[in-house]
């Protein structure tokens, strides 16, 4: 279970956000809304660890989860508004790197997302979507309790949402966990809200 106790987080010197509170639990969602500059973003990088909380503690079954920040890393996978791919690199070559890190198949990571007929092309010739699409489907490589996402439908079409939805239901039926903001309804029945 993830806990969040009245974190704060200052970039800068201008508060973020403060007091925040909430728990996610195992099959749970949570969904990040608010306006632009609310810091949603902000909070998906400091639960990933990246950024330390001015105040506040984030804790993991009950211990700090940021004590030891590669076990932290360990139990999540953190996608941001940058999709993190090798321009030169074909699709399959960019999902056999993370394979190489976390373990889990390139083939299915491919298929889950439905970019097998993409899997030699140089990632630089993909679409904006279809580059959404391969960052995707890292999440289908070696299992991680907690998904944090920032924005993952940007530049998807109805078919390829439908695709993360299966896929966001697979990894909440075996127990995960999935933190997402969004301006936009995602595939996550029964996620609850948290507005900043």
């Amino acid at each position: 279970m993830l806990q969040a106790e009245n974190l704060a987080c200052a970039r800068g010197e201008r508060v973020v956000f403060a007091g925040l509170s909430f728990t996610l639990e195992p099959c749970g969602a949570l969904l990040l809304v608010g306006e632009n500059g609310a810091g949603k973003s902000t909070l998906l990088r400091l639960l990933a660890g990246l950024l330390a909380p001015a105040e506040g503690r984030l804790l993991w079954d009950g211990q700090d989860a940021l004590a030891d920040r590669a076990a932290h890393a360990a139990r999540l996978r953190y996608l941001s508004h940058a999709d993190a791919l090798k321009p030169a690199l074909t699709a399959r070559e960019n999902l056999a790197f993370f394979a190489r890190l976390w373990g889990g198949a390139v083939e299915g990571a491919l298929e889950s997302l439905g970019l097998l007929p993409l899997a030699e092309l140089p990632a630089r010739v993909l679409s904006s979507g279809q580059k959404r699409r391969l960052a995707l489907a890292r999440l289908a490589l070696g299992p991680a309790p907690l998904w944090l996402l920032d924005e993952p439908t940007v530049g998807l079409d109805a078919a390829s949402i439908g695709r993360l939805g299966g896929l966001l239901a697979a990894h909440r039926a075996a127990g995960g966990m999935v933190l997402a903001a969004t301006h936009l309804p995602l595939p996550l029945p029964g996620a609850r809200e948290l507005r900043l």
